[in-house]
């Protein structure tokens, strides 16, 4: 199991849907948000890309020297550059963190924006691109090792003699993350990818696409990782997470909900229709109807694109849920949560001592000894009151 977070580079709020309890995007915030992540245990962060995000390449590089041991899951994007490009970039980001780097395959499933950043492909043939270019991507690094060049003759995307001089440091390539919901996405991963991350449906949901991808998988003689994106909202109780779940769409409107609800209906993702079925189409907004399975509620897809639902529960509740997502064979959970700096205080420091022990053991950050809390009367060090954990 390995814990992610996530780097807020689109906005951070309070409150969905309004600039009420907003945050500017900059270097510092960005910064306080990373080294929280780094610091407490997080194995890496997710970078978000997109028209509405500051580029996650720049970002990454900023906030490398300003961490220690966290991990950066960012995006690649076919179409808007040519694949051995990626390659060089991906090289040597990774060579300068010290094998830091993890790729995020984004197809993109918004035509305006994509026409907007001259990609005018369908559906069907951006999968046939992403699939041409991330096979041009992987061969080109896998080959670096030993110095050997790499051709190619595709339906979008060509190479010939493609060479990148300076390897990577991890072998064959840095590993490939990547999610849709369609069937083209499902054979890609099943071709391509490490690890296949779904947005967070039900169980039952989910369970279907990991049996669907590991079959197309194993028809490949390949296996597939498989991860989660999710928010959360944990409390010490489950009331409290709750009314913070109620509180964070509190400020929303039926207008802002409707024209985000318009933007999305536009988009050709598969996973983004399952995500607006979730809550159909923003028609749900009481919480009887958002929860959608046992603490996992779909408010946050009301007006964010994307991963639209969140765990919601006391420690225990919201360990137990991550541990029924983990029996289904998933090993990656992406996790984030409104405004992004506390919550990942907020969420390392109440489930974190709930998951399993070998995964708490190597948590990174987590070996200096105390005392911990502040002293008592200038002399006596805070008792130490064990959490149950899981087995």
């Amino acid at each position: 199991m390995q814990v992610f977070w996530f780097i807020p580079t689109h906005g951070d709020s309070r409150y969905l849907g309004t600039s009420e309890g907003a945050r500017e995007v900059n270097f510092d915030y960005l910064k306080q948000v990373a080294q929280a992540a780094d610091s407490v245990g997080y194995e890496g962060v997710l970078i978000p890309t997109g028209r509405s995000c500051e580029d996650p390449w720049v970002v990454a590089s900023a906030l490398l020297p300003v961490t220690k041991r966290l991990k950066f899951l960012v995006a690649v994007r076919p179409g808007l550059h040519q694949p051995a490009l990626a390659a060089r970039m991906a090289a040597t980001f990774d060579r300068l963190s010290g094998g830091r780097l993890l790729i995020n395959l984004v197809t993109g499933g918004d035509q305006t924006e994509l026409e907007g950043d001259g990609v005018y492909l369908d559906h069907a043939q951006r999968y046939e691109q992403s699939a041409e270019f991330i096979r041009i991507w992987r061969n080109i690094l896998a080959r670096s090792h030993d110095g050997a060049t790499y051709d190619y003759e595709g339906q979008h995307l060509s190479v010939k003699g493609a060479k990148l001089l300076y390897p990577p440091l991890q072998k064959p390539h840095p590993p490939v993350y990547f999610g849709g919901s369609s069937d083209a996405a499902h054979d890609l991963a099943a071709e391509q990818v490490e690890t296949y991350l779904t947005w967070g449906e039900p169980p039952a949901e989910v369970a279907k696409k990991v049996a669907d991808v590991r079959a197309r998988a194993a028809k490949q003689g390949r296996t597939v990782k498989f991860g989660i994106r999710l928010h959360v909202i944990v409390r010490e109780t489950d009331d409290e997470a709750w009314k913070a779940a109620e509180s964070l769409i509190s400020r929303l409107d039926d207008d802002t909900v409707i024209r985000a609800q318009a933007a999305f209906a536009r988009m050709d993702s598969t996973g983004q229709r399952r995500m607006a079925a979730l809550h159909a189409g923003g028609k749900k907004r009481t919480r009887a109807d958002l929860e959608i399975s046992p603490n996992l509620w779909a408010g946050v897809g009301l007006v964010r694109g994307g991963a639209g639902t969140a765990l919601v529960g006391d420690p225990k509740t919201v360990a137990a849920r991550l541990q029924e997502y983990a029996d289904l064979g998933l090993d990656t959970f992406v996790l984030s949560g409104y405004p992004h700096l506390e919550e990942a205080y907020r969420f390392a420091e109440l489930v974190f001592p709930l998951l399993p022990l070998s995964l708490r053991n190597k948590l990174p950050g987590q070996t200096l000894t105390g005392p911990f809390g502040e002293v008592i009367g200038n002399n006596f060090v805070p008792r130490h009151v064990p959490q149950a954990s899981q087995s």
